[in-house]
């Protein structure tokens, strides 16, 4: 089709949008001269006052391609995951989604024929071409990349709202307000943001000339936004009025809940846990974020070893016994236990749960959420669901003498409880129940396993390097599994699809202590943890330290990954 044609057909098509008349049409159909390349884009909107967009929408449907506004369209680390980004600059193509197995492709030059099928063998996807226009896609070369945070424009509103008191000191307190604009729209940005970038917990923290804003991803925290200090207050009030607490209480520790849903037409169901703390230089926030449209895990995704799998799944088919899962926070203690109840919640088994908060609602499981203001606490609960003849009883933490007291009473009534405590390895359980004051003889006759448990980052799988281990590396994999062979580091670059870190999500590490009658005598004599631990091992037990550097073996995390979070045993 000869180049004055398809500009005709352009002309023709911005007639049936309606944005010109036939004359105008005649009129430009008698200048062939003015249609070549660029000048009619330029004629169109200096002589009769089209929109580029309009113009890009009239090329699109003579070609019978959709357009696409990449103006509008924010760029991100993920955006050149499958098309790398030096490809898309040197041929004017941005990647902007996937539909099925089809990926979306802006082209600023339609009639480049033989890209889509380069992109097709480099990608192993088909491809849908968009229409873009050929500046807006230069544009966002130009810019780089957009922050993948998309706080710029609240930053700008708050900084004109707020900005201009810069200059006279001291911000009096009703100049900021929780109830402005860009404060609620900030609060609700830095929840979206903290969600779609796979956030686990958010910190407000209040420095003493700004307020800084953390995320913590896979396990580690990282910046994503400085404000004014003067908005600092603002923001931890508009997070207060979203969980309803007292916004004139800043001396005090408070937690809360925010049920997002009501204050987003996103669609986005989650709900926040939210403990507020006064700091030195102001109120600070924590929010973990609580996914309710993430279901639980199958018990095989979570990392345990077949051999710790067939043992744990052992232990939860017990008619009556405590299951005892420990570990610091975050350490994936409450997706494992409700993994676990999720197996074997049949219709014929009462389930109870104490829990503080509710993390994830299951069908078919009773949830009762503790409120200690009024007196509902764990051992409050405990005593209630053994009067309501539950088979599995679930509490969410074992924090004092009474709890535990009733927890042991409830396993040894034919009952099988599950719950978690924070101790560091499995043994140091034992020490810290009889800590508590419960009798070592009550320990040994109720506990059926301990599973002490970590989260590890898994190494990205598309840029891990492999190397072989040497020197300290070496002894230490030889000494934990006895094994030699070649292992994988993470990339120091990284690559797109793990957003240059190297580590891409995180697996579970477990060390498991199965009840056996040698160490029920040790535990009735009161031997200390590390005697606990030699027998556990000589009855098979893996220690976490093992369990991390049999991931390592496997290819799926790295040795100094399993060191930071596990150290070497002792013995």
């Amino acid at each position: 089709m000869p180049l004055g044609k398809i500009q005709l057909q352009i002309v023709t098509k911005l007639v049936e949008m309606g944005r010109l008349d036939a004359e105008q049409r005649t009129a430009l159909a008698a200048r062939p001269e003015d249609l070549s390349g660029d000048n009619l884009d330029k004629l169109l909107q200096e002589d009769f006052k089209i929109t580029a967009f309009q113009c890009l929408v009239a090329k699109a449907r003579a070609l019978n391609l959709s357009p696409f506004n990449v103006a509008h369209y924010r760029t991100s680390a993920q955006t050149f995951e499958r098309i790398p980004e030096e490809f898309c600059k040197e041929n004017l193509v941005l990647p902007v989604g996937q539909v099925g197995e089809m990926l979306l492709v802006a082209f600023a030059n339609p009639f480049e024929v033989t890209l889509p099928t380069k992109i097709q063998e480099m990608t192993g996807k088909p491809v849908v071409r968009l229409l873009a226009r050929e500046k807006d896609i230069r544009d966002k070369f130009a810019k780089g990349q957009d922050k993948a945070t998309g706080f710029d424009d609240v930053v700008m509103q708050i900084g004109a709202e707020y900005g201009e008191h810069a200059a006279e000191g001291e911000l009096k307190e009703e100049d900021v307000s929780e109830e402005s604009g860009p404060i609620i729209q900030l609060a609700n940005r830095v929840i979206e943001d903290a969600y779609f970038s796979g956030t686990s917990d958010i910190h407000i923290e209040p420095q003493e000339k700004e307020m800084i804003i953390r995320n913590r991803v896979d396990g580690v925290c990282h910046e994503v936004l400085r404000l004014p200090k003067k908005v600092g207050p603002a923001l931890v009030a508009r997070l207060k009025i979203m969980c309803n607490l007292d916004i004139s209480e800043r001396r005090l520790p408070q937690d809360g809940r925010i049920i997002f849903k009501q204050f987003t037409k996103k669609n986005i169901d989650l709900d926040l846990r939210v403990s507020t703390a006064p700091l030195n230089h102001g109120e600070g926030v924590v929010m973990r974020i609580l996914d309710k449209q993430k279901s639980t895990l199958p018990l095989p995704a979570l990392g345990f070893s077949e051999e710790n799998l067939a043992k744990y799944r052992e232990c939860i088919r017990q008619p009556y016994g405590m299951i005892l899962h420990c570990g610091p926070t975050g350490s994936g203690k409450s997706m494992t236990l409700y993994s676990a109840l999720n197996e074997i919640n049949t219709p014929d088994v009462v389930i109870r749960t104490a829990e503080d908060p509710i993390e994830y609602t299951l069908p078919g499981l009773n949830q009762m959420q503790m409120h200690r203001q009024i007196g509902l606490t764990f051992a409050s609960a405990l005593r209630a669901f053994l009067r309501q003849d539950p088979d599995i009883i679930l509490v969410g933490e074992i924090r004092d003498k009474e709890t535990a007291g009733i927890a042991v009473e409830a396993a040894l009534t034919g009952h099988l409880l599950v719950s978690t405590l924070h101790t560091n390895d499995a043994p140091g359980t034992v020490a810290r129940l009889v800590d508590m004051g419960v009798e070592p003889f009550m320990i040994s006759s109720s506990l059926l396993c301990v599973c002490a448990q970590r989260l590890m980052r898994r190494v990205c799988k598309t840029c891990r390097v492999t190397y072989t281990p040497e020197g300290r590396e070496k002894e230490i994999i030889e000494k934990a599994i006895g094994w030699n062979g070649p292992a994988f580091k993470a990339n120091p670059k990284g690559c797109p699809k793990c957003g240059g870190s190297g580590y891409k999500g995180r697996l579970g590490i477990h060390e498991l202590m199965v009840m056996n009658e040698e160490l029920a005598d040790a535990i009735n004599k009161e031997m200390e943890s590390a005697e606990l631990k030699k027998i556990a091992m000589r009855a098979g037990m893996k220690t976490l330290h093992q369990d991390s550097v049999l991931k390592v073996k496997d290819g799926l995390t790295t040795l100094e990954e399993a060191i930071a979070n596990v150290p070497p045993d002792m013995t």
